[in-house]
């Protein structure tokens, strides 16, 4: 069997599993409703008026995307890791040509199609509840990029986080730990003149803020990518996805 042909083998098992959960499969894609809904609809922005969302409502687009590109995969593919390793099931992958990172690699691109449609609806529900618009030009296509390598990324941590926990509780557990944090400290819905001025120069070691100041420099404004523009941003993004998914396929275990 070629690489090719393991590779989407995987995938097709992958993709047909996650089918088979509904339940996972209704709030993979309602989850974007409630983020829109809540934050974009029901709290608004208050611009000019401080506090929190003080900022126009484009602003906080890259943080409504975010959510999903950032959460979705730590939980996922930790989950799956953690599954595998209670049903002994990479001791029986061990006897089979497919190798650790084919099998990360058909992970992750099952998770790039899943994100990616839900990062679609919550763009068309964002600029259709909230006054947020999203510019229609060559340049927005980016955003695919963006998206596809911030899920890649987060799924290469998300297998790390299966490897060191003990159990699929504790995977849910340690990606909220992690992601939550995360979330609000890397420029997506607080800005950094929130933040104590010693603090503003962590935000920058953070994956996520160059994901928000990219996905925010082509949604929003294109000054507010910062001084490496979107470019630089998703360069950045790109090398920080390649180290973390080298080090997810080492962590996955051959046997159990």
């Amino acid at each position: 069997m070629t690489r090719y042909r393991r590779i989407a083998s995987e995938f097709g098992a992958a993709w047909r599993a996650f089918l088979r959960r509904r339940t996972a499969v209704f709030f993979t894609f309602f989850f974007p409703v409630i983020i829109v809904v809540i934050f974009g609809a029901l709290v608004q922005t208050r611009p000019t008026g401080g506090g929190l969302f003080a900022e126009p409502p484009g602003y906080y687009l890259p943080g409504y995307l975010a959510v999903v590109v950032l959460f979705t995969p730590l939980s996922r593919v930790g989950s799956e890791v953690a599954r595998h390793r209670e049903g002994h099931r990479f001791e029986k992958l061990a006897t089979t040509p497919l190798r650790r990172w084919e099998w990360l690699l058909a992970q992750t691109l099952v998770n790039v199609v899943v994100i990616g449609l839900a990062a679609l609806l919550l763009l068309a529900l964002t600029v259709l509840v909230t006054p947020a618009t999203v510019p229609l030009r060559p340049a927005t296509l980016l955003l695919v990029p963006f998206v596809a390598i911030g899920v890649a990324l987060f799924c290469g941590v998300g297998a790390v986080l299966g490897r060191v926990a003990d159990s699929q509780d504790g995977v849910v557990a340690a990606s909220n730990a992690l992601a939550l944090p995360l979330l609000f400290l890397s420029e997506t819905f607080v800005t950094p003149d929130l933040l104590p001025a010693w603090f503003r120069p962590i935000v920058s070691l953070s994956p996520l803020s160059y994901f928000a100041r990219g996905v925010r420099g082509l949604t929003y404004d294109p000054a507010a990518a910062g001084a490496l523009g979107v470019v630089g941003s998703l360069a950045v993004l790109t090398a920080v996805a390649v180290v973390c998914a080298v080090a997810g396929a080492v962590s996955i275990p051959r046997t159990d």
